[in-house]
């Protein structure tokens, strides 16, 4: 008699997930690989428990197939949907263009299904039928970004008029079809939000809109793939976005708190508020807009008059502004009246983007108001005044109040954890060689508090269970086993471990006779370290910078001083400049934080990846300062919590550039002597590959140019 279905405890003849993953990596001429087979048993204990999972799975380890396999086995054995989640677009085109269509032609002669799978983003990623029909384009102007550009408005108009040729051909109306890409004020006139549109019932589009036609094709998919902001927006608003589904898989876990923070923030500007005067001024009896665009006069004088940066008390000037716009914004929602069915698709579009522009308006003013009010907020989110300038001076946009809470854990917890079973997964999430740091942000548990263990061991238990051929973690209707209880979620760790041999393949230098770096730019010893370090590996370095500013400085005063080519971010797209790096081997890229986890370039063109400075966020930093200060207060250890987690995880990943193949070989070099000497260097070394360390500036620059000379 067979052993019964891992996941619904039946006689099924789906075949178990090792089986499954076996085929899947034949049919791409791979090889087994011990982490990956471990991660997907871990995967299938958690479905099948309702435990969640955080998976470490380091490049090379093949995390994809571990968890799409046995994720696609329980929604085609329950007749549901899974739901992945990314950070970036890379790696969603990777999962829809590559890995799951190969899946589903492997498995399905196993299965006897068709794995279906989808994509699916934000409304505001597709293209408005509606809009274009009815030529219901926004004020160019809204936002305020041609104030400060007179050429803006012809630019902007080449831009729209290609989307509107771009329009009669899509078949999918997705924004990543547009190439070249467009500015975010372009695409607004040609898109709309979840809150500005009419639905599917109302528009006269609805049968034709590509926004609802995804959320139809992800409604019968097994596999849905999602980025983190949409996941955050299903779980912050009122309506339904995503399909229903009982399992979530967090790929990219490393970036989800800053990701769901950012979908969290709210923002509120004096262009902002002159907009929504102008969208409902046309539409409610005349002047009663004009205390609206009053209101956003008196905000501009008093942003421009205060300084950027945290704010911690709420002046009565501002306060009683803030009660202006508030108050103004809902005499006009009163006016707009509610929503009614209106015959010009037109008139019916206005209407719902001006009540939008008034509800977010309103509710925004509200929030800031009740943010400064310990009765009512408890000071659970922070505000600040954000004054962006290009790097000559000028205002890159007008001033803008925003609001975000000061953590995402409660969020999660109640929406994600309490909800449904969880896997969360990336190359980098355990910090000083543990999970709790992220684990914290996220609001899981401890993992001592016993409602938590490792995952081999849970793994271990279900195969167990499979062999004496009894019924494990069975689910009941489309539940992902036993629903968590409210006060004590379960959750293991694993690590999975990376097929690399880090201590032969690779060496950590710490330039630990450097000065500790200042705040005026790279010192001399910091640029005569580069050049030296860079002449050795014959080029071939990827330059990671703490900030733009460094970045250049580096690249300018270093260009006449190499012997092979430099680039540096903001010279061509980020894009482009990779690929250049990448394709001639004596390139060297210098950049900032989107190299820090972006870049993929195995082989000969990167041998030596250098970061200038430990990657702390900025004392300055809004809402870092307000989790650091937060987390004291309660007694914790605000510096490690906060600002020491956030530079190891960049330091891992920056760190992860360096070996992307079996045969990848070179030297990870961080110039800041602290990563060396003081005392939270512990930690953050703890972070990183197990590299063979070293200090001796003589050692590494030999081993460089040994590489060089092999290459």
């Amino acid at each position: 008699m067979p052993a019964p279905d891992l996941l619904t405890g039946s006689d099924t003849q789906i075949p178990d997930t090792a089986t499954l993953l076996a085929a899947a990596v034949e049919a791409i001429g791979g090889a087994e690989r011990p982490g990956q087979v471990e991660m997907a048993r871990a995967v299938e204990h958690a479905i099948a428990s309702g435990e969640h999972l955080a998976a470490q799975a380091g490049t090379g380890t093949g995390k994809s197939l571990a968890y799409l396999v046995p994720a696609i086995r329980h929604a085609i054995a329950k007749k549901t949907t899974v739901v992945v989640s990314t950070a970036t677009i890379a790696l969603q085109r990777q999962l829809v263009d590559r890995d799951l269509p190969r899946l589903a032609e492997t498995l399905e002669p196993l299965l006897g299904v068709e794995p279906k799978f989808a994509i699916l983003k934000g409304r505001r990623n597709y293209l408005c039928l509606n809009k274009i029909q009815t030529e219901a384009f926004d004020d160019p102007d809204e936002g305020g970004e041609s104030l400060f550009d007179p050429q803006q408005v012809s630019a902007l108009g080449r831009q729209v008029k290609r989307l509107n040729e771009w329009a009669d051909e899509t078949k999918e109306g997705d924004r990543d079809e547009v190439v070249p890409g467009v500015s975010e004020q372009a695409w607004r006139q040609v898109s709309v939000t979840a809150k500005e549109c009419l639905g599917a019932q109302r528009c006269p589009q609805g049968t034709e809109c590509f926004a609802e036609l995804a959320r139809a094709r992800a409604g019968e998919a097994h596999v849905v793939v999602t980025n983190h902001a949409l996941l955050a927006i299903d779980a912050l608003e009122d309506f339904q976005v995503l399909p229903e589904h009982d399992v979530v898989i967090v790929d990219e876990a490393h970036e989800l708190v800053d990701r769901v923070t950012s979908v969290a923030t709210g923002d509120l500007s004096a262009a902002g508020v002159e907009a929504a005067a102008r969208r409902c001024g046309r539409l409610i009896e005349e002047g009663l807009a004009d205390r609206l665009k009053e209101s956003s006069e008196g905000l501009s004088l008093l942003l421009e008059d205060l300084p950027d940066g945290r704010m911690d008390v709420l002046s009565p000037a501002l306060g009683n502004t803030l009660a202006v716009v508030r108050d103004a914004a809902h005499t006009c929602l009163t006016a707009l009246g509610p929503e009614k069915k209106d015959n010009d698709p037109g008139t019916a579009a206005a209407r719902k983007a001006a009540r939008s522009s008034l509800e977010d308006l309103h509710d925004t003013a509200v929030r800031l108001l009740e943010s400064f009010q310990p009765e009512i907020s408890a000071r659970f989110e922070v505000v600040w005044l954000e004054k962006p300038f290009v790097p000559d001076g000028r205002p890159k946009r007008p001033p803008a109040l925003r609001v975000a809470p000061i953590g995402v854990g409660g969020l999660l917890r109640t929406t994600l954890f309490e909800e449904r079973t969880a896997v969360l997964t990336s190359a980098t999430l355990t910090l000083g060689g543990s999970f709790e740091p992220l684990a914290r942000q996220w609001g899981l548990p401890p993992l001592g508090d016993g409602a938590s263990r490792d995952a081999r061991t849970a793994a271990e238990g279900l195969a167990r269970t499979a062999e004496n051929g009894t019924g494990a973690g069975s689910e009941s209707g489309n539940g992902a086993g036993p629903k968590q209880d409210q006060k004590k979620i379960a959750w293991s760790g694993l690590d999975a471990g990376s097929p690399f041999d880090h201590a032969r393949s690779g060496i950590l230098y710490v330039a630990r006779h450097l000065p500790q770096p200042g705040r005026d730019g790279l010192a001399d010893a910091y640029l005569t370290e580069i050049t030296e370090l860079i002449e050795a590996a014959g080029g071939r370095t990827l330059g990671l910078f703490s900030s733009m500013r460094a970045a250049r400085q580096a690249a300018d005063e270093l260009r006449d001083h190499l012997t092979h080519p430099l680039l540096c971010q903001g010279e061509d797209s980020t894009s482009l400049l990779v690929k250049q790096f990448a394709e001639d081997e004596r390139t060297s890229l210098f950049g900032t934080l989107s190299l820090w986890q972006g870049v993929d370039v195995p082989g000969p063109s990167l041998r030596l990846v250098i970061m200038d400075r430990i990657p702390f966020p900025r004392p300055d930093d809004p809402v870092s300062s307000a989790r650091s200060r937060a987390i004291a207060a309660k007694g914790g250890n605000g510096f490690m919590s906060v600002a020491a987690t956030h530079a190891a995880l960049l330091l891992a990943q920056g760190a992860g550039r360096l070996l992307r193949s079996m045969d990848d070989r070179g030297v990870v070099a961080v110039l800041d002597p602290r990563l060396a000497t003081a005392r939270y260097g512990g930690f953050l070394k703890a972070s990183l590959p197990p590299f063979w360390p070293t200090t001796d500036p003589a050692v590494v620059r030999d081993a460089l140019r040994r590489l060089d000379a092999a290459s």
